[in-house]
């Protein structure tokens, strides 16, 4: 698949004492990346790229992909299995065999993870959970980071490495953090209230964009 946009924007310009240091975008390739009707709606509207060039469901039955919260959904055609709306994979050009989010441009060394470059070709509209990554508020509701697993089985990987170093609070932007994380919390809210009105009454899965599209368009309206 070629690119979806003419805008390449670097990820991260990053110190050289950074966790994101020698950066390869590990996290655009390990992680299933969960939307917000929001998210969709501004990619579809701003960036001009289609619903199905992007948007994918994953099922999501052990809830290791929600994590409690990005909301489930179901399907006509599978009222039992839960489902995460998330970003698109597709395989790496630079690592074929391992997977990468559709919107990472690669450039490099095959085979190199050490010398490979990532670019998100709609940095300016990412999707929300890529903004608050590894932003967290903890259990009284202070700044806090995510642990950053190692990965480890079939995403063992040299292409699905993540962080060169642990992330702590002092690593963050704190105002910036803060912000996003609220503006997280709000996009998730509503697309749980989405997901519950969808769920009352599932229709098929060809048909989620056209649902999406009327509620978030008479929002914008």
């Amino acid at each position: 698949m070629g690119s979806l946009s003419s805008l390449s924007l670097p990820i991260l310009e990053a110190p050289s004492s950074s966790p994101c240091s020698g950066c390869h975008a590990g996290c655009c390739r390990a992680y299933a990346v969960p939307l917000t009707g929001r998210d969709i709606f501004r990619i579809v509207t701003q960036k001009q790229v289609p619903f199905w060039r992007f948007v994918c469901r994953w099922a999501d039955p052990s809830g290791r992909i929600s994590r409690d919260i990005a909301p489930h959904f179901f399907f006509a055609d599978d009222r039992q299995t839960p489902y995460v709306i998330a970003l698109l994979q597709t395989e790496s050009r630079v690592f074929p065999g391992t997977r990468r989010c559709v919107f990472l441009n690669e450039s490099g060394p095959a085979g190199n993870a050490g010398g490979t470059t990532g670019r998100c070709a709609i940095y300016e509209n990412r999707p929300v959970a890529c903004r608050v990554f590894p932003a967290r508020l903890d259990e009284v509701g202070a700044l806090a980071v995510h642990a950053v697993p190692e990965p480890t089985g079939e995403s063992a990987h040299p292409a699905y490495k993540l962080c060169s170093r642990p992330w702590s609070v002092e690593d963050l932007n704190r105002d910036e953090a803060l912000k996003s994380l609220k503006e997280c919390g709000r996009e998730m809210e509503l697309f749980h209230a989405v997901a519950r009105r969808w769920n009352d009454d599932p229709g098929p899965w060809p048909l989620f964009p056209d649902y999406l599209e009327m509620i978030y368009a008479a929002l914008a309206a």
